[in-house]
């Protein structure tokens, strides 16, 4: 049994409506928390390294062990081990703001980056049916493609941004944004590029106003825009995941949770996540202790299982492995964060809202 096995029927587009919706505003929410300077260049390299180090790990460890367990060909194992991959950026950011500064900025763009190539690795796996190197080519092809679209698409929707004068400005920024992706999904195109992109050029306007050309957007509007905006990007996005997690928790069955039959797997799954991120930092250099801790699954993986078609769906992979590995890597984390007491804990406020 799926999740398509236990929404109703009028509830089956709903939920991965709200659950694609969703998953745009994350992304743009952390885009736009991005910050990018010099003295970030470190901490970008490194969170970008183990974001893709981890994905790909035990992406490829799981897809193997499902692939050999369930007889299935190795594109549809990876596609179903993809989504206990990803990191929930939408549970791990808000965990760590008690965390020491330089500790709560990894997170932020770890997180956020594991959203972003989850999605990519993902979107690439379910659409070719074969994986070589011409499709790679073309992949990358779409990535130009999707940059030059996506450069266009951001300086219209600045200046829109930067010179409406309605006093409805927000809501429609948002619609065009969710329309572009949707347009993109429809070339076959990495959309969340396009997302990830604008939220990048809104958050860092302070660095781009040395150039000469940034002045045909008012950076001084729209830097209060961008303020104001970020504040409704949050807002709609704690709405969207809301209700999202308030249908899927009303679709859930007890059973589901306390399937005997999937708990070895959740608690094999997680325990790969534990081992893979502790080698990823050592090979790293980075600190142990407190970022062992902060790996926990949650919307991402819920939303890129219910994008599995479910001719490609495996009876392993179901609803009660998902929701055990989530449930269990959250708790973890909980347990981590909570025994973990840091030296000299910070006081300033975090990164994100």
């Amino acid at each position: 049994m799926n999740f398509f096995d236990i929404i109703p029927p009028d509830l089956n587009v709903l939920l991965p409506i709200l659950g694609t919706i969703g998953l745009i505003l994350i992304v743009l929410e952390g885009a736009l928390e991005v910050e990018l300077n010099k003295s970030k260049i470190s901490v970008i390299k490194k969170s970008s390294l183990m974001a893709v180090l981890t994905l790909v790990v035990l992406a490829l460890m799981l897809g193997f062990i499902i692939h050999n367990r369930e007889e299935v060909p190795f594109r549809i194992a990876l596609l179903n081990a993809i989504p206990f991959c990803v990191i929930s950026s939408s549970i791990a950011i808000p965990s760590v703001r008690n965390l020491p500064q330089k500790d709560k900025e990894f997170v932020i763009y770890e997180s956020s980056l594991s959203d972003i190539f989850g999605v990519l690795l993902f979107n690439f796996v379910a659409v070719n049916q074969f994986i070589h190197a011409k499709n790679i080519g073309l992949f990358f092809i779409q990535l130009i493609l999707m940059l030059s679209i996506s450069f266009v698409s951001v300086a219209g929707l600045s200046l829109l941004l930067s010179r409406n004068k309605h006093h409805i400005t927000y809501s429609p920024i948002i619609l065009m944004v969710i329309l572009i992706y949707a347009l993109s999904k429809i070339l076959h195109l990495p959309g969340l590029l396009f997302i990830l992109i604008f939220g990048l050029f809104l958050g860092n306007l302070d660095e781009l106003k040395r150039f000469q050309w940034i002045s045909y957007f008012k950076p001084d509007r729209l830097e209060t825009e961008v303020a104001k905006f970020k504040d409704i990007t949050a807002e709609a996005t704690f709405l969207i995941r809301a209700l999202f997690f308030m249908l899927f928790g009303f679709l859930l069955q007890t059973q589901e949770i306390i399937n005997m039959e999937t708990l070895p797997w959740a608690t094999g799954i997680a325990f790969g996540i534990i081992v893979t991120r502790w080698v990823a930092l050592w090979l790293l250099k980075l600190p142990v202790l407190p970022l062992l801790f902060v790996a926990p699954r949650g919307l991402i993986t819920i939303l890129l299982f219910l994008a599995i078609i479910p001719i490609e769906s495996i009876p392993l992979v179901n609803s009660s492995l998902v929701i055990q590995t989530i449930i269990i890597s959250v708790l973890f984390m909980m347990i981590g964060l909570v025994i973990f007491k840091p030296e000299h804990p910070e006081r300033e406020p975090g990164l994100m809202n």
